[in-house]
């Protein structure tokens, strides 16, 4: 290399990144036609961690302080080794500065709703909103697995990515949960918990480290809710009573009845057919028998055992029978094997 061309070659003597645009996580120092001096400093802030990078590779990551570049302080990046060669190495190294502080008061929410599973009620759809808090944990890991060679990587490009993965998280650790859905929705903190675990974990598969997390508010599908209602509904019309079902299957029989006389033929309609009559009679036998029939005496030793209870498949199997004939709603249908369900798993 000529003297002439040593003198017009450029030198960074100090590095630093001041934040000046808010949002910010990761930025690129311009190095284009620039060679770092032997002996530069490199300032990194509170809150701020400096990667060098060389040939695509990280080679050096330094924390918050005053560095003084040589080649002692830097011994796995090639280039610099020959700074004692006049600057003549064939390498370039960039340099990207990566803001630690904690992004708080970020929004997050369902645009539509998501599908879970639920010991209670099969499979529900929820929707839910709140808020999180975030910060770079891990900047290689960051830089490797998100951010990449870009001059500048925004706060609103990250977080396109991690409501990704908030609600894959979510679906998956509320699916998973042993809590009901309805004791999480009537304890927002609880619900919180149950998902935050599961989230905090894959955040730090991309070096982000999740700080806060909240539920504000939940909502269900109206058809979950309607099922909902009628249950509080049944239970106010006489009370669940220690057979959880009891006293709300009766009450949706009770409410098919009505459905049913509107049907072509009214109720001689629905023993049209001989299977249809002996299901509907079953059921009905099953479920209002107990409140129809006077209670023998507690004295009589001659009261006739209890027939055994019909197994609760061949009850869901007969209620299908009677919402696909038309004589039960959708709702009424689903509160009802809810019911069944919960009490088959137990």
């Amino acid at each position: 290399m000529s003297l002439g061309s040593f003198i017009k070659k450029q030198f960074i003597d100090v590095l630093q990144w001041n934040e000046e645009t808010e949002g910010v996580l990761a930025w690129r120092f311009p190095m284009q036609d620039f060679e770092i001096q032997n002996g530069a400093i490199l300032n990194v802030r509170e809150s701020q961690v400096a990667v060098f990078v060389n040939e695509g590779k990280i080679a050096d990551v330094f924390g918050p302080g005053t560095h003084k570049l040589t080649t002692q302080t830097l011994p796995l990046l090639t280039n610099l080794k020959n700074w004692d060669k006049l600057f003549d190495s064939p390498f370039k190294s960039d340099v990207y500065y990566f803001s630690t502080r904690v992004q708080t008061g970020r929004k997050w929410g369902t645009p539509q709703p998501i599908t879970i599973r639920d010991k209670d009620f099969d499979m529900i759809r929820v929707r839910a909103f709140g808020m999180y808090s975030y910060r770079i944990a891990d900047a290689r890991t960051f830089f490797t697995e998100i951010s990449g060679t870009r001059e500048v990587y925004t706060r609103d490009e990250v977080e396109d990515q991690l409501r990704g993965i908030l609600m894959s998280s979510m679906a998956s650790s509320l699916g998973g949960a042993n809590v009901p859905f309805l004791d999480m929705a009537a304890n927002q903190a609880l619900m919180a918990q149950e998902v935050k675990d599961g989230l905090a974990q894959a955040f730090a598969r991309y070096g982000v480290g999740l700080d806060e997390f909240n539920v504000a508010s939940i909502s269900l599908p109206e058809e979950l809710q309607a099922a909902l209602d009628e249950r509080i509904s049944a239970g106010m019309k006489g009370g669940l009573g220690a057979d959880k079902m009891s006293g709300y299957t009766k009450f949706q029989v009770a409410n098919a009845i009505p459905l049913a006389a509107q049907n072509e033929g009214g109720m001689a309609g629905i023993g049209a057919g001989l299977g249809a009559g002996l299901s509907i009679g079953q059921v009905m036998a099953q479920s209002m028998g107990g409140a129809l029939q006077q209670p023998a005496p507690a004295a009589s030793p001659a009261a006739p055992p209890a027939p055994a209870e019909e197994p609760i498949e061949a009850r869901l199997e007969k209620l299908k029978g009677l919402l696909d004939k038309g004589l039960i709603s959708p709702a009424d249908y689903d509160g009802a094997k809810a019911e069944l369900l919960k009490k088959l798993i137990g």
